[in-house]
C-alpha cells in the first residue's frame, strides 16, 4: 500500500514541501546560535531556575555547546531541504526534534509543545515514507522505487538550495522588517517552484 501511495504526485509534493518546512525552521533557528546570540529577546538570568527563560540563558552561556546545537540544526535542516540527501537529514533531525519536544513539555512553553509535537510527527512521517530505503540501518535489504519520484528532479533540489540561502542571508541581516520580507520572498519562491515542478511532472 505504501509503495502505491509513494507514486501519487500530490503526496510526493506534500513530502517535498514538508521537508522544506521542517528544514527551513531548523535553518532559521540555527543561525542565531551559530552567531552566538540569544534566542530570546532578553537575558533569563533573573528568571526562576526551573523556567524556560533560564534554560535558554544557560544554554546560551555555555558558548561552545550553544553553537554546536546551531551547527547540528543547520546541517540537518540543509540536508532535508536538498531533497537529494533528505533521508539522511530526517535521520539526523529525529534526535534533535525529539530533544526539542521533550524540553518544551518539561518547561512551560504555552502552546509551543503543539508545534514541536507536530514537527516530531512530521519527521517520523518522513522516515516512514522512506522506510523501504532506510531499513538497511537495521540490516534489512533496502527496496528502491522502480519509478523515480519528484525529489529526483533537479527542480526541487535547486528550489531547496534557493530557499536555504534566502533564509541564511536574511537571518544574517536580522531585523524585524527583513524577516517579514524574507517570509514573502520564501513564499513566492516556493510558489514559483511549485508551478515549475508541476509543469515538469509529466516526466514521472
Amino acid at each position: 500500500m505504501l509503495q502505491r501511495l509513494r507514486q501519487k504526485i500530490w503526496l510526493q509534493i506534500f513530502i517535498v514541501y514538508t521537508r522544506y518546512l521542517i528544514g527551513s525552521a531548523f535553518v532559521f533557528a540555527s543561525i542565531v546560535k551559530i552567531r552566538g546570540a540569544r534566542f530570546t529577546a532578553e537575558s533569563g538570568v533573573s528568571h526562576p531556575i526551573d523556567s524556560s527563560w533560564h534554560l535558554f540563558e544557560t544554554l546560551y552561556q555555555s558558548g561552545l555547546y550553544w553553537k554546536f546545537l546551531g551547527v547540528a540544526q543547520l546541517i540537518s535542516g540543509f540536508l532535508l531541504m536538498t531533497q537529494r540527501f533528505a533521508k539522511l537529514g530526517a535521520l539526523l533531525n529525529l534526535p534533535i526534534i525529539t530533544n526539542v519536544f521533550v524540553i518544551t513539555i518539561s518547561y512551560y512553553f504555552a502552546l509551543t509543545p503543539v508545534i514541536t509535537g507536530l514537527m516530531l510527527l512530521a519527521n517520523m512521517m518522513l522516515l516512514v515514507w522512506d522506510w523501504n530505503a532506510l531499513k538497511v540501518i537495521i540490516n534489512q535489504t533496502p527496496i528502491f522505487d522502480k519509478k523515480p519520484r519528484l525529489e529526483s528532479d533537479i527542480t526541487w533540489q535547486i528550489l531547496g538550495l534557493c530557499l536555504f540561502f534566502i533564509i541564511v542571508i536574511s537571518n544574517l541581516l536580522s531585523s524585524a522588517k527583513s524577516l517579514l520580507i524574507t517570509f514573502l520572498i520564501v513564499f513566492i519562491t516556493a510558489l514559483i517552484g511549485l508551478i515549475i515542478g508541476f509543469k515538469r511532472r509529466t516526466s514521472y
